[in-house]
């Protein structure tokens, strides 16, 4: 149950986004620009990034949502598993592999981002932009995770949820839309 009032037909952080409009707004748009704004990394391959690190957070409806997400996007539910439970043999490249450590790194400590790893993810062909937004959708998913835990936001469990979030999350991207969550809980 949540800590706070919250829209019972908005789960997890749509919920939270509801209740206090005014921080969503650039919240929304952050997350906009970094996992559907212009990039050298595919839209799946930021969501992946969002996807390990609300993992290592332990954040079911943020983890549960970004993996959808990512499958969506990806056409595929390969990669977001191996990615989330077996990184050495995720279906990524070699550059992708060392920037999701950074990501797990990130979501551990910002200074357990050594000058070892980037290194490695820079002679990978990681450029300094990819290094620059990976930490910084670590560090966002991160506060994401803490926001939805730390308020006890309702998480559904049935993946049919996620899935439709993940459809809305693709067509839609993040900004705020007239009746964004419309088909959210329909049956």
């Amino acid at each position: 149950m949540p800590y706070i009032p919250l829209d019972e037909n908005l789960p997890g952080i749509t919920g939270l986004l509801n209740y206090r409009q005014d921080t969503a707004l650039p919240i929304r748009q952050l997350t906009q620009i970094l996992l559907r704004g212009e990039s050298t990394l595919t839209e799946g391959e930021r969501e992946l990034i969002a996807t390990v690190v609300s993992n290592g957070n332990q954040c079911r409806f943020c983890t549960n949502a970004h993996t959808a997400a990512a499958d969506v996007l990806l056409g595929e539910t390969e990669t977001a598993e191996k990615v989330k439970n077996d990184p050495d043999n995720a279906p990524v490249t070699e550059k992708m592999k060392h920037l999701l450590e950074i990501a797990r790194q990130t979501q551990v400590s910002g200074k357990n981002v050594i000058a070892d790893l980037v290194a490695k993810a820079k002679q990978a062909g990681a450029t300094d932009l990819e290094l620059h937004d990976t930490v910084l959708i670590a560090a966002l998913f991160s506060l994401y995770n803490r926001y939805v835990d730390g308020l006890a936001s309702v998480t559904p469990t049935e993946p049919a949820f996620y899935n439709r979030l993940a459809g809305i999350l693709k067509t839609n991207g993040y900004l705020p839309s007239a009746n964004r969550y419309a088909a959210l809980n329909a049956d």
